[in-house]
């Protein structure tokens, strides 16, 4: 029995010295990192991922013309811009337009409400935000590089996502047989 305690102090004394390994460790890894030129050239060397629209860059796919475009997108939107946008779709993007001509260079345009939930998100609305109904109320999306080609539709969810109860509350809701 002693030679069992005697182990035990052993392996506590052990984990003890590789804590304050540990401990030493990370105070001389931060100790390394808080140089300023360090950072900074760290900070440089740091490259973000530049967002592509099936193989096309982010500032050509501004510039496209829709015929250009309309060879990009998926079949379904593809057809629905070779049918021409209606009335109403046109009507939104000139809200956009107009919304984002009254903003500043360095603000967010005014949000611009619609029911069309079946609009496809083209280059030309990136930036702006709208108000997309979902039955209720107006949702608030702000159309981002990664939407394109996608539906407005699919930001703004039409119904409230079921939050089932835990298993805390399993006990209560048992079925219980009377006997």
């Amino acid at each position: 029995m002693v030679s069992d305690h005697l182990y035990q102090a052993d392996e506590g004394e052990a984990c003890k010295r590789a804590r304050m390994r540990t401990r030493e460790h990370k105070k001389k890894k931060k100790a390394e990192y808080t140089t300023g030129e360090e950072a900074a050239a760290k900070k440089a060397s740091r490259s973000f991922k530049k967002y592509q629209y099936r193989g096309v860059e982010l500032d050509q796919l501004l510039d496209l013309s829709n015929e250009d475009f309309i060879e990009l997108v998926h079949a379904r939107a593809r057809r629905r811009f070779q049918r021409g946008l209606k009335r109403r779709p046109m009507g939104l993007i000139k809200k956009l337009r107009q919304s984002k001509k009254d903003a500043g260079a360095n603000e967010k345009p005014a949000m611009v409400k619609t029911h069309l939930r079946d609009m496809i998100i083209v280059p030309e609305m990136i930036g702006s935000v709208v108000g997309v109904y979902n039955g209720k109320t107006f949702t608030t999306v702000e159309v981002k590089p990664e939407m394109t080609g996608h539906y407005l539709g699919e930001f703004s969810i039409t119904y409230k996502p079921v939050g089932h109860s835990r298993g805390a509350n399993m006990k209560d809701s048992r079925f219980v047989p009377l006997k």
